[in-house]
């Protein structure tokens, strides 16, 4: 990877497909390079990049309302790794006290994200990278974030059953809103 543009914190295309090259081929290397103070303009750029194709590439699958379900799409993509990642920052607070920062437990579920979003959009395949991405955000805990594989995996348990919840707590809301 460009070592310059990693200290810079600086996005590019060069940085978003050798991050992709490596996340692919191999994650837990990718994650254990993670710069300590990496900041966040290079997971959310990632993010952001995936989420633009992830939308635009969905769209070919819709044939009514494509411009609003492309603004689902990018919204979803952008705010989820948010939320996962604050659920999981609680649950580690709670359980084990402060073992890293929200900024790079967040570059964890940008990066696991983004890469999975670019598969995501084909219609069932959502039942393969969803396990994926808690796959790969499980490896960014252990390997980014220095905790054990019991904690990583029960912190992506409870992340994931509380991300359940929320949302089909949000289910009711939406058939509200649909029927209007």
């Amino acid at each position: 990877m460009d070592q310059q543009a990693i200290i810079d914190n600086r996005f590019s295309l060069a940085f978003y497909l050798q991050a992709l090259t490596r996340l692919l081929s191999s994650p837990g290397r990718f994650f254990s390079e993670l710069p300590r103070e990496s900041g966040v303009v290079q997971p959310l750029g990632f993010l952001i990049t995936s989420a633009l194709f992830n939308a635009g590439a969905g769209m070919t699958t819709l044939q009514d309302g494509r411009l609003l379900m492309a603004g689902i799409w990018i919204v979803n993509a952008a705010v989820m790794p948010v939320i996962l990642a604050g659920i999981s920052f609680m649950a580690m607070t709670m359980s084990m006290g402060n073992r890293t920062s929200f900024q790079r437990l967040f570059s964890v579920y940008a990066f696991a994200s983004g890469v999975t979003l670019l598969a995501s959009w084909i219609p069932l395949l959502v039942w393969i990278t969803e396990p994926w991405k808690w796959c790969l955000a499980t490896i960014g805990m252990v390997r980014a974030c220095g905790l054990k594989r019991l904690h990583a995996v029960l912190i992506m348990a409870v992340t994931i059953f509380i991300s359940i919840l929320l949302l089909w707590s949000v289910c009711p809301i939406i058939t509200f809103l649909k029927s209007l």
